[in-house]
């Protein structure tokens, strides 16, 4: 698992990185990267985007 407060841009792998939740492209060496966390059920969540467009498409907000 990737830790979503590490820095993706080094050294990581496309089969190691993060897929974005509403495209599905893997995140590597981007800098519009987000990654918003939540508790649910007594877990952490978490979900992670290429950019602020897809986490807001997401989230469903405009």
């Amino acid at each position: 698992m990737v830790d979503p407060t590490s820095d993706l841009n080094e050294d990581i792998s496309a089969d190691d990185a993060p897929s974005c939740q509403t495209c599905g492209e893997k995140i590597v060496d981007s800098t519009d990267h987000r990654v918003i966390t939540w508790v649910e059920d007594g877990g952490v969540e978490s979900a992670h985007f290429c950019d602020d467009e897809c986490r807001m498409e997401w989230d469903g907000d405009d």
